[in-house]
């Protein structure tokens, strides 16, 4: 790995048409994680067949390339129109999208990028330390540690709904029922589904989470029939953009304490980026002196999920190259056009292919600051998505999200599942109910309900309590939970 710092090293690897790969692949990332509906593995997916035909060095930067450009495009959208790319940028929209609402696109969308594009750095650099003792720290998590990441990141219902916490634990609670559709994953019964065979696989989070954020906010704008941003609260000048990477530099704490997180989770095989940017967010604001502020525009609420979403691509190297055990779905893909390329994913990776490695690690930095460049030079011209008029930009994003969602799969289900949510998104939205409890437990409630009854297989009610990551991990969370109500009460108190 010594090559890895000899900058002759660098542009041998990175001779044409290297560059062109790179700048395709960033690309069509940026294209795919903006689009809602359009996934970051769809477009691995759609690249895969055009890497028959390139070297393994051309595939990897393609691939990578693609990768390390979907978190922060996903945002984009989040940020501008309340609607995630991918599930997740999810926690991108508690404080980017208010911040859009108040004039402050800019501002955020700088923050983003800025963190986005050092958040991968950081990764990077972890990924490059831990590499020869990485082995250790996967194999120190199994499902009692998987099931309390989950658990941690639902206790960010409570967190979120400390001004209405009835209302936060009904959504909540409905939120849980949804992720309780479809086969049992222990048992394989069918649960909730009422005869319709499209819910045995469950409801598509991606579709719901578009319903329920971008289309509800659609329908709410069409009937104020006002622009996301009052022309005379837009803010469009690049002067509110570079603030936003200012605003990184000013709470660096947050960002550092965010991208360690998100690589600690990266690292986990199959938790992926919707638990770490989760997490991310709740630390950001269980750590704040002034976590009143979370939700209704704070900045800090932006750069802790963005952290987390990059530098967890770092972590979730580590068992793919360590142990060919893929960290997310799109490095199944990424290890798909490996093994098409006769190299064989797993611990003789690194010793037999060293190069494919500084290869790989040099992408995913260049990746994440090329797609952060483009966006923060767009980000004043982005902005302007927010005072277009609803008789523009409805029609316009509703077609974009629907073509978007059945494109995922190519389901019809999938579109009456996002129509669905988004009716009931708007009627939350006027009855003032929190969505974002809802979000949450359908998004992590599926992990938590199957890492509890393979925990409960294999070690019983003490498996949660004798390994010590776990028990960490569960003291963890009855402090976050304790704290948090303790501060509600002083509040309501104060009030």
């Amino acid at each position: 790995m010594q090559e890895l710092f000899h900058l002759t090293a660098f542009f041998e690897y990175f001779q044409w048409p290297a560059p062109l790969y790179l700048l395709v692949g960033v690309s069509l990332g940026m294209l795919f994680g903006i689009l809602p509906g359009l996934s970051g593995g769809m477009c691995l997916a759609l690249l895969l067949p055009l890497t028959y035909s390139l070297s393994a060095e051309h595939a990897v930067i393609l691939l990578i390339g693609a990768m390390g450009s979907v978190a922060f495009s996903g945002s984009i959208s989040a940020i501008l129109i309340n609607a995630p790319g991918t599930g997740q940028s999810a926690a991108t929209c508690f404080d980017g999208y208010p911040l859009a609402r108040q004039g402050r696109a800019g501002y955020a969308l700088g923050a983003a990028g800025t963190s986005s594009a050092l958040g991968a750095i950081f990764g990077t650099i972890v990924l490059v330390l831990v590499l020869p003792v990485g082995r250790y720290l996967v194999l120190a998590f199994s499902f009692p540690e998987y099931f309390m990441m989950a658990m941690a990141g639902l206790s960010v219902i409570i967190i979120v709904s400390q001004q209405a916490i009835l209302k936060g634990f009904t959504a909540g609670i409905l939120g849980l029922v949804f992720s309780s559709v479809g086969s049992d994953p222990i048992t394989g019964a069918v649960r909730f589904t009422f005869g319709v065979d499209y819910l045995w696989d469950g409801i598509n989070t991606i579709a719901a989470l578009i319903g329920l954020f971008a289309l509800a906010e659609l329908v709410d704008l069409f009937v104020r029939k006002e622009a996301i941003t009052r022309r005379e609260m837009f803010e469009g000048r690049l002067t509110d953009v570079f603030a936003g990477v200012k605003a990184v530099f000013k709470h660096f704490g947050v960002f550092l304490q965010a991208s360690i997180i998100g690589t600690v989770i990266g690292l986990i095989p199959g938790v992926g980026g919707s638990v770490a940017n989760f997490i991310a967010y709740i630390a950001a604001r269980q750590t704040s002196k002034e976590s009143h502020k979370f939700g209704q525009g704070d900045i800090r609420g932006v750069i802790a999920p963005e952290a987390a979403n990059d530098a967890k691509d770092g972590g979730a190297l580590i068992p793919t190259l360590i142990f060919g055990i893929p960290g997310s779905v799109m490095m199944v893909i990424v290890l798909a056009s490996l093994i098409l390329h006769g190299i064989t994913p797993g611990p003789r990776l690194m010793l037999d292919h060293p190069s494919l490695i500084v290869v790989l690690i040099y992408t995913l930095v260049l990746s994440n600051i090329l797609c952060s460049s483009i966006g923060l030079l767009a980000a004043r011209y982005l902005s302007r998505v927010t005072i277009l008029s609803p008789g523009v930009l409805v029609p316009a994003v509703l077609t974009i999200a629907v073509i978007g969602i059945y494109a995922m799969r190519g389901i019809h289900g999938d579109i009456i599942t996002a129509l669905g949510f988004a009716a009931l998104g708007y009627v939350m939205k006027r009855l003032d109910y929190p969505r974002i409890p809802l979000i949450i437990a359908l998004m992590l409630g599926g992990l938590a309900q199957k890492t509890f009854h393979q925990t409960m297989i294999l070690w019983g009610i003490k498996g949660f309590f004798l390994r010590p990551i776990s028990l960490g991990m569960f003291v963890f969370i009855v402090l976050l939970v304790t704290i948090s109500l303790i501060k509600g009460q002083k509040a309501g108190d104060a009030a």
